[in-house]
């Protein structure tokens, strides 16, 4: 009779083990106030496969965008809890990092690019980002992130909110390093304005209409970045609203994004896409919004939704399946 109770009450206990420990699980999920990378005042969204760690304190950007614990975003050591102070311009932050342009014609903007942010929870799982008012451009930046509670899926939204007292041109512009070394592959639209389904920049900003490039190719509809090019900063004007960028840990960082074939895009090249592929241990992945004109007052919105999905990177030597890889982003992240 004890050996039958001592077993009951094992079995008890173990399930009370188990409870407290899915519940302990659960309440990990959702949004937190977290110290991480040298900062005590990031906001996290994790669910039970996917942690995204936002950073207020040093240009409102994402730290971590990750799967299972492997993060997709470039964040290398001896950067941590690094503050901008004025004069300090040079300093280049890395991860998950947005920004508004034309790149070439922006008045700099060091307050939105590397400043302090402040943060707030806004739901469980959704955090609200907010710039300084930047008397340089005129306008003050909100980013709003949402994490779907079951999936990798992120929603990334920007407005730019025109606070100055005449009209403003900008454009959204996302400069998010990812881990080095992947393939990017991005689908082709037609008609296209760039032979080649990219321009490159060259030597002196020349850019290049008609590059050649051994690391580049068209293949069945689509571009395909094998690896660092002659020159690293590349531009395209495809339409399709997304490309993916397929790294060696095998996940396929997807970025689906509007594109509007009647606006107005208002880089040097028209740009819907940018990749800044240089011969490190990164890469930028960069969707680029149309021209906004904004008067007094006024604000306006882009957003981008990324996806981390499982897909097997190349043995040396193959190829990346494209209609598979295709049918996978459809699949598993749709545009709706």
């Amino acid at each position: 009779m004890k050996r039958i109770v001592l077993c009951c009450l094992g079995f008890w206990l173990a399930g009370v083990g188990q409870a407290l420990v899915a519940r302990s699980a659960e309440s990990q999920q959702g949004a937190h106030v977290v110290s991480y990378y040298g900062y005590d005042d990031c906001l996290r969204l994790q669910n039970e496969t996917t942690r995204v760690i936002l950073c207020p304190a040093s240009g409102g950007r994402v730290l971590e965008y990750a799967r299972a614990g492997t993060n997709a975003l470039y964040l290398p050591p001896g950067d941590e809890g690094w503050i901008y102070q004025a004069g300090e311009e040079g300093h280049s932050p890395s991860a998950g990092r947005f920004d508004i342009g034309p790149e070439q014609t922006i008045t700099a903007h060091p307050q939105l690019w590397l400043g302090r942010w402040s943060g707030k929870i806004t739901g469980r799982w959704s955090v609200r980002l907010t710039s300084p008012a930047d008397a340089q451009t005129g306008v003050q930046l909100t980013r709003d992130f949402m994490l779907d509670p079951k999936s990798t899926r992120l929603e990334c939204k920007q407005t730019i909110r025109n606070i100055s007292n005449q009209t403003r041109e900008y454009c959204h512009w996302s400069r998010t390093f990812a881990v080095g070394g992947g393939i990017c592959l991005i689908p082709l639209t037609e008609p296209r304005r760039f032979p080649h389904g990219y321009v490159m920049y060259g030597p002196d900003a020349a850019i290049q209409f008609r590059p050649r490039d051994p690391q580049i190719r068209m293949r069945d509809g689509f571009l395909e970045i094998l690896g660092a090019p002659r020159y690293p900063k590349l531009g395209m004007d495809s339409y399709a609203g997304w490309f993916g960028y397929l790294m060696k840990n095998n996940l396929l960082f997807v970025k689906r994004f509007a594109a509007y074939p009647d606006r107005v895009y208002n880089e040097v090249a028209g740009l819907t896409t940018s990749i800044w592929y240089p011969d490190g241990p990164m890469c930028e992945l960069e969707p680029i919004g149309p021209r906004e004109r904004l008067a007094p007052g006024k604000s306006a919105s882009f957003t981008e939704t990324w996806w981390l999905l499982q897909h097997d990177y190349p043995a040396e030597g193959a190829m990346v399946n494209l209609a598979k890889l295709s049918a996978q982003v459809d699949r598993q992240a749709p545009a709706k």
